[in-house]
């Protein structure tokens, strides 16, 4: 079994916990409140300046184009289409999309920043590429299994959310994941436990992440 096919295995309860989660279901069952949403895109719109930072910083450590090339196309989905869901949300809670950007990171979204931007700039290339790994990870698993439990339905309330993961394609991961075991093989045995060790923390952060939101978590000072 290959060293990503074993992560994904071992990661496999925190995937459901995270499929579980009050936030997760309530935009199935579309159950969420107006400050939750409004909570999740202030603090999405700011980790998702980190991610680009994090590939970014992740780039500077690949040695062919082709690596660069499929870090950049993250960076281009990030800048260019990322935004769908989250107008989505704002038009369901009745706010501007741009009103909501540029907000202080809470607790939860600065951790979960730091860690990513650090590991990328302080660890190896395989430390990088398997902290980033779940987040696009994990939403591709929530839009392929939401996207079916819905049957579709493009009157639901976030349709446009759900349907822009669910329609997303298991390339640019498989791509990342065929990467990573290569760079597994050649690493030793203290590298593969940290690159494992970034991916299962990055898992709980994205629980974490959605809690936060579902919380409405911020600084209490």
């Amino acid at each position: 079994m290959s060293f990503t096919k074993q992560l994904r295995e071992e990661a496999d309860p925190l995937f459901q916990k995270v499929y579980e989660h009050p936030f997760v279901q309530g935009i199935r069952n579309e159950t969420l409140e107006k400050e939750q949403l409004i909570h999740y895109v202030k603090q999405d719109y700011e980790y998702l300046n980190a991610m680009i930072q994090t590939r970014a910083l992740t780039m500077a450590k690949c040695t062919t184009r082709e690596e660069m090339t499929l870090l950049n196309e993250g960076i281009g989905f990030i800048l260019n289409d990322e935004t769908h869901p989250h107008n989505n949300f704002c038009s369901v809670a009745g706010v501007s999309f741009e009103d909501l950007q540029g907000q202080p990171l809470a607790p939860v979204a600065h951790h979960y920043s730091q860690f990513m931007m650090q590991t990328a700039s302080n660890g190896t290339l395989g430390e990088a590429l398997a902290a980033a790994l779940p987040c696009p990870w994990i939403y591709l698993d929530i839009g392929e299994r939401m996207i079916k439990e819905i049957n579709h339905n493009k009157n639901h309330l976030f349709f446009d959310w759900i349907a822009f993961y669910g329609a997303q394609e298991m390339p640019r991961i498989n791509q990342t994941t065929e990467w990573l075991d290569e760079l597994a093989e050649k690493a030793g045995h203290e590298e593969r436990e940290k690159m494992r060790s970034h991916f299962l923390t990055a898992c709980r952060l994205e629980y974490m992440f959605f809690d936060m939101a579902y919380h409405k978590h911020d600084w209490p000072i």
